[in-house]
């Protein structure tokens, strides 16, 4: 009996060990961690492909739209004392020049628009592509309105524009018009009062020559816009809507990057290097183009790097600091 009761004693105190060796285990398992703070998860490589910089507008018919002409180099502007006229030039005008060392280069409207307004000072210093003229098209033209965030990518020449009309014509070619640039209101300065001569009344004075053309008012200010022309067999309604294609420019077989990678979306940039070790190291680059999705980088990355996803965040400018255009991505 003494044996038997040993014997089942024995058994209960190694099943006892059992799930206390159990129970212990238990406790000493742990929850796996979290990555340390600053770690990159996730990654990607610079890879080369054709890039087209494509953006679609949405536009409207519009009866004699108003576009910019800008100065074509850095210098002085001086304006050509043109009349207002309602009448279209018939081959592009001389409206203005820009003196740059000494040497004048002709501003003018293109044929069939008239002048609309003067939207710098007489003298005043410019820089070239800034509007100095206002033009209007006579006729049927194309107007989109264009965002902020879309202007950065259209303000390269443009290439080329498609427009299909709803519901109407298209696709077809539409020829661009001036700049992209909003525009200050435009001014038509006032012709020179008359100056009477020695014994003769001011009221017996010579008064300008008539042109038959009332006084121009100017043009109104616009904001961000694409003006454009369809071709004359395009039959135009004004009013009706227009969706644009427009193509600014193109290149071939060139580094890119996912625009989420890349902080800055013209000119200059920056993106996080990883590392073996996993840590990020800031580095610049020159950026081209892009078409929303990815961003061409031009100089700063040989192409066998691995990038962070998201890129470094660009520094907050100071009060009253001015910051450079774009963002993350």
């Amino acid at each position: 009996m003494d044996r038997s009761r040993l014997a089942r004693l024995a058994v209960m105190l190694a099943a006892g060990a059992v799930l206390c060796g159990c129970s212990s285990s238990g406790e000493k398992a742990e929850t796996p961690g979290l990555q340390a703070r600053g770690t990159v998860l996730t990654t990607v490589k610079p890879t080369r492909q054709d890039l087209t910089n494509q953006i679609s507008l949405a536009g409207k018919v519009t009866i004699n739209p108003v576009f910019g002409i800008v100065a074509p180099v850095d210098g002085e502007l001086r304006y050509v004392d043109r009349q207002p006229s309602k009448t279209a030039a018939t081959r592009p005008m001389w409206v203005a020049s820009v003196w740059d060392d000494g040497v004048p280069r002709r501003v003018e409207i293109p044929k069939d628009s008239i002048l609309a307004g003067r939207l710098m000072d007489d003298r005043s210093d410019v820089t070239a592509g800034m509007p100095v003229i206002s033009a209007r098209y006579a006729g049927y033209g194309i107007v989109a309105d264009i965002d902020s965030a879309q202007a950065y990518r259209i303000a390269g020449a443009v290439k080329t524009v498609r427009g299909q009309i709803t519901n109407g014509p298209g696709p077809f070619e539409c020829t661009a018009l001036g700049t992209i640039a909003a525009l200050p209101a435009g001014t038509i300065p006032e012709p020179p009062a008359p100056t009477a001569t020695p014994g003769t009344a001011a009221s017996d004075a010579p008064g300008p020559i008539a042109t038959g053309d009332a006084p121009a008012p100017g043009s109104e200010p616009t904001g961000l816009q694409l003006v454009c022309t369809a071709p004359d067999e395009v039959k135009l309604i004004n009013g009706a809507s227009v969706t644009l294609d427009v193509v600014t420019a193109k290149a071939s077989k060139v580094l890119v990057l996912p625009v989420e990678a890349v902080a800055g979306i013209q000119g200059k940039g920056k993106v996080d290097v990883v590392g073996e070790d996993r840590t990020r190291k800031t580095v610049d680059v020159t950026l081209g183009l892009t078409d929303g999705k990815v961003v061409e980088i031009r100089t700063g990355l040989r192409g066998d790097e691995t990038i962070a996803i998201p890129g470094p965040d660009l520094p907050t400018a100071a009060p009253g600091e001015q910051g450079q255009p774009g963002g993350k991505g």
